[in-house]
């Protein structure tokens, strides 16, 4: 049941904060609601969730709104406080995390491998605007090949995360996530029933969700701000997996499900715990 904007705003987010102070035509708005949307279909209320964010555009915009818990990170760091509350949380208890591609995919990665490594129950949505926008628009670890950019005015050369066959999935897979998607926000209903998936898994999950930038990314790589043109050019580049066509630059969809398959970090952690308590061993 998809809930009107007034709604989700009056039952989940602090009116003061809305409308947000992102750029006219930012797509983060798109991904956020999607999220509260998840939320809501799942019957959670904001006492369910403690929600986290990170630095730059994702995190400057999502922190604060949220009407329950919250808290935010230093740049990189909101994995590894996520993954200490997650040991003294109630397992009921919901953590969502609202991060940038730079904070995740650069120097939060390898906090990042370790809640995958450890599945630590979480929800990561990586906010993609391409970039470094929030500092002028420099390309980052995910910025499409050949994309002009302000520190790539000739294109965007770097091999990275997201070029020539390598996916940044690809190593939280093989770090041990058990549930991993991405999608562009474009992509409507399909999107609200990854995130329903991803915020249920008892375990770590991911979902990469790239979205327009209009003031940064689309002035310097397609030369206007006018809003529509970024958001068709990434919906134009973005296709389900096993419909990808040459020009595909994100395949969209469920990358990997494997909820249930490991211990989930915080219940691994007391049994071991209590374990000791009981006979002194493990």
């Amino acid at each position: 049941m998809a809930y009107a904007s007034s709604v989700l705003v009056d039952k989940y987010l602090r009116t003061r904060k809305i409308p947000s102070t992102a750029c006219s035509g930012c797509g983060l708005g798109m991904n956020h609601k999607i999220i509260v949307q998840a939320i809501a279909e799942l019957g959670l209320e904001t006492q369910d969730i403690i929600w986290g964010t990170s630095i730059g555009c994702a995190g400057r915009q999502t922190f604060g709104t949220w009407k329950g818990d919250g808290f935010a990170g230093t740049h990189g760091r909101v994995y590894a406080i996520a993954r200490g509350l997650r040991v003294t949380l109630p397992p009921e208890k919901k953590l969502i995390l609202t991060v940038g591609d730079g904070d995740a995919f650069g120097i939060g990665l390898l906090h990042l491998i370790h809640c995958a490594r450890s599945n630590a129950s979480m929800t990561v949505v990586v906010n993609d605007n391409l970039g470094y926008q929030s500092t002028g628009g420099q390309f980052g670890f995910t910025t499409p090949q050949g994309a002009k950019t302000d520190s790539s005015p000739y294109g965007m050369f770097e091999h990275n995360l997201m070029s020539e066959g390598m996916d940044v999935l690809d190593i939280l897979k093989a770090a041990g996530a058990t549930f991993l998607a991405r999608h562009v926000a474009m992509e409507g209903q399909a999107v609200v029933e990854t995130m329903k998936k991803a915020i249920s898994n008892p375990g770590f999950s991911l979902v990469h969700m790239p979205y327009p930038c209009p003031t940064n990314f689309a002035a310097r790589h397609l030369g206007s701000r006018v809003q529509v043109n970024i958001y068709n050019w990434i919906k134009d580049h973005a296709a389900p997996m096993g419909q990808e066509k040459p020009d595909t630059i994100w395949r969209t969809g469920i990358y990997h499900d494997a909820r249930g398959a490991r211990p989930e970090f915080s219940e691994h952690v007391w049994e071991a715990v209590n374990r000791i308590r009981r006979t002194g061993r493990l």
